[in-house]
């Protein structure tokens, strides 16, 4: 075990359990019931306490999946599990089977995203998360540019818009929605973060309000395409714009160990830390033989590659949560980041 230490910095810390898979772990079976253990409890729950039993640093939220037709009490479950360790809630709220870039979709992702919405304010909880403007690793489908990809941008405002009145959002605990872009292969149109900022900038313009930022996530921001210089310089204006959310240490490619990140990490996390938005890092790893990211390895081998050196993968997550909260605490002794 590692010497205990604290966070010398208001930042916050957390991690996203994807390394327990979602198939098994994450993902609710047919009748809407999350997976549970041997004694009982929810596997994500057990894993977070596990997590922060064990980790020398403490861990302050969780960032948990939200899929459409949940069992009620096992949302409600996990969500007291959580808060019951003394983490605060992220929900990320997951959309499928419908295209969020065409109008004949529309009500379908409307109506998974506000239900979402409608449980993130049933338990109170303030920063909800979503990787909602596109529909993911769709076969044969191309980027779209120019009048389509406009097209492409102002469907997913009515979309979104839509939902977060439907779920009635105004007014309520809800104050922040991070939006997700993912990498080239598994988005063909929003796959970096200037694409993703063309929405945020229209659905806040359309809302009057700083309500919707972007989550950089540095594994789809290094594998998207866009230079460590590019990705730096673009969050920069993006902070400056008041749009910068939630920020994912995740290695690019692998999405392993975070020591198989080749610099992204340090270097977009020290990029963030440096505009004086930075509120929120999470730690995420999936494991690599996950059944439900099969796709995901077809597209890049390298996701199937197993990082964890012998390691459980809860200890490797342990030592990403470690690394990165002395990342954190480095630049705030560098300046970099206030305490």
């Amino acid at each position: 075990m590692a010497h205990s230490f604290s966070l010398k910095t208001s930042v916050q810390l957390g991690v996203v359990p994807t390394h327990i898979k979602f198939v098994g772990g994450l993902v609710p079976d047919e009748q809407g019931r999350l997976p549970r253990g041997g004694d009982g409890r929810l596997l994500v729950v057990s894993e977070m306490e596990a997590i922060r039993d064990a980790s020398p640093v403490p861990v302050q939220n969780a960032q948990v999946t939200i899929f459409p037709g949940v069992d009620e009490g096992d949302t409600d479950e996990m969500f007291a599990g959580i808060r019951d360790l003394g983490m605060g809630l992220h929900p990320i709220m997951m959309v499928g089977g419908a295209d969020p870039m065409d109008p004949a979709d529309e009500e379908k992702v409307a109506a998974m995203l506000a239900s979402g919405l409608r449980v993130a304010k049933k338990h109170g909880v303030t920063q909800v998360s979503s990787t909602s403007i596109e529909q993911w690793m769709q076969p044969g489908a191309t980027p779209k540019t120019g009048e389509a990809f406009d097209a492409a941008v102002a469907q997913n405002v009515r979309a979104h818009l839509r939902a977060w009145r439907e779920a009635e959002v105004e007014g309520s605990c809800i104050d922040t929605w991070h939006i997700e872009f993912l990498r080239k292969g598994e988005f063909q149109t929003f796959n970096d973060i200037a694409k993703c900022w063309a929405f945020v900038k229209a659905a806040n313009a359309e809302l009057g309000a700083k309500f919707f930022k972007i989550m950089v996530d540095a594994a789809h921001c290094g594998d998207s395409g866009l230079s460590i210089p590019e990705n730096e310089a673009l969050i920069s204006q993006v902070a400056a714009a008041g749009e910068m959310g939630t920020f994912h240490a995740s290695a690019k490619t692998t999405r392993g160990c975070l020591s198989t990140d080749d610099g992204w990490i340090g270097a977009l996390l020290s990029a963030a830390a440096k505009t004086g938005e930075l509120k929120y890092v999470f730690v995420e790893i999936f494991h690599h033989e996950d059944p439900a990211l099969e796709a995901l390895r077809q597209l890049d081998p390298g996701h199937g590659i197993d990082t964890t050196d012998g390691r459980t993968y809860r200890e490797a997550v342990i030592d990403g949560v470690v690394d990165v909260a002395r990342r954190l605490n480095n630049l705030v002794a560098r300046g970099f980041l206030k305490n």
